[in-house]
């Protein structure tokens, strides 16, 4: 029973008939190619229909099948083709990916003009042959009430499934299950033709060895993209949380015994949230494509606002800046900067409460370095594995330059160096 239900399958799916339906739509399309080589070679020849030998008649066919082939050459066809096949096709076509609007190679426009030519060709095959088993399947479906004429006997005679001498009354009876026969057997063969279309056209119009390269290097364009993305936002928005649950908590805590420090402490907050909607604004204009110009890019000239803003909320920060930080590459000052940034963040989150922080900002001929110091507290092995601490890590190798981190001697240190720095 399960064999007969898998062989009859078929017969009850969707994409059978959808697949039925596209190579259809070839053989159509083959006919008004056909007629124009028939036209031309009537104008050319002088042979009318009465003159035309087998051999003229695969001339006529060869010509238009090239004639097919030719027209896939041209330019919007062959995502034409994909479309159509991941529609009415699906199975394997479905994974074929849009060939979008960039310009195919010749390599490319030679296999969809295969494609095209086979797809015609197969189609016209289809075509006429659905015309004459649905034709063949009513007239045998009717001989019950017809009266088997002469036609019907004559296909069931036809059949190997009837006898060679087939009687009205025989036919009669046998006409009906025969056409059944006959146009679920027919049903069956264009499933299969169409389960080896879907799996032919991949081969065809699937991308090329160079449109893979090409998606790969557009989606690790992506997800780079993604990843700084990413990075803007913990190095951004995450310092500013940090600074701001560490001022909210000291003002909560000074607020009686000195309401003056924690006025101060709310003003920073207030500063600290206008600068996160800043640079959230920043990150969305990226998100956009476009350039936020109300959030410029931060670089090592700002640094001393995030020391102000660390010191805001308490923390003891000493900073030393060295050389001419402005002449810096604006790349490299922008990852200097977040550097700098991640670091007092992680010495504000996992430092020891109250211990002195120290930024060293160097930039002269060699190079520039950049160091965060801070005392070790609870919370320095959960640095070990950040995301942040990783994220720099690999923008600065992306940079030429080195990124350390660890604890030693009491004190967590990250360090950065990267060589010619000057813009």
């Amino acid at each position: 029973m399960s064999i007969a239900r898998r062989a009859l399958g078929p017969l009850a799916r969707g994409r059978t008939y959808t697949r039925w339906v596209h190579l259809v739509l070839g053989g159509v399309l083959f006919v008004p190619y056909c007629l124009a080589v028939l036209v031309v070679v009537t104008l050319v020849t002088r042979w009318g229909p009465g003159t035309w030998s087998a051999g003229v008649l695969v001339v006529v066919s060869v010509a238009t099948v090239v004639l097919v082939g030719a027209t896939g050459l041209l330019p919007g066809v062959r995502a034409q083709q994909v479309q159509v096949g991941r529609a009415l096709l699906g199975g394997p076509m479905e994974q074929v990916p849009d060939p979008g609007g960039g310009r195919a190679g010749p390599r490319e426009r030679v296999r969809s003009g295969a494609a095209l030519a086979l797809h015609f060709g197969v189609g016209l095959v289809v075509a006429v042959a659905t015309m004459v088993v649905l034709t063949d399947a009513a007239t045998l479906a009717l001989v019950a009430v017809t009266g088997a004429p002469a036609d019907a006997v004559a296909v069931l005679t036809a059949l190997p499934v009837a006898l060679p001498q087939v009687s009205g009354v025989a036919a009669r009876v046998l006409g009906p299950v025969a056409g059944l026969v006959l146009l679920v057997v027919f049903v069956l063969v264009v499933a299969a033709v169409g389960a080896g279309a879907a799996r032919v056209g991949p081969l065809l119009l699937g991308p090329s060895v160079s449109e893979r390269l090409a998606q790969v290097r557009r989606r690790a364009d992506e997800l780079t993209e993604r990843n700084r993305l990413a990075a803007e936002l913990h190095d951004s928005i995450g310092h500013a949380l940090s600074v701001v649950a560490l001022q909210a908590g000291t003002a909560a805590r000074v607020l009686e015994q000195d309401p003056a420090f924690a006025r101060a402490a709310l003003e920073a907050i207030a500063e600290q949230a206008r600068t996160a909607t800043g640079e959230l604004d920043h990150v969305l204009g990226l998100l956009r494509q476009e350039r936020s110009g109300r959030a410029p890019e931060p670089s090592l000239t700002d640094v001393e606002h995030l020391v102000r803003a660390a010191r805001g909320g308490g923390a003891e920060v000493e900073c030393v800046v060295q050389g001419p930080v402005g002449d810096v590459a604006p790349v490299l000052s922008r990852e200097l900067y977040r550097i700098c940034q991640e670091g007092l963040t992680n010495a504000l989150r996992h430092g020891a409460p109250g211990g002195p922080v120290r930024l060293w900002v160097r930039v002269d001929g060699s190079g520039a370095r950049v160091e965060v110091a801070n005392p070790v507290g609870a919370g320095a092995g959960a640095r070990r594995g950040g995301h942040g601490l990783e994220g720099a890590a690999e923008r600065v190798r992306l940079l030429g330059g080195e990124l350390e981190y660890g604890a030693r001697d009491g004190w967590w240190t990250l360090s950065v160096r990267i060589d010619g720095a000057k813009g």
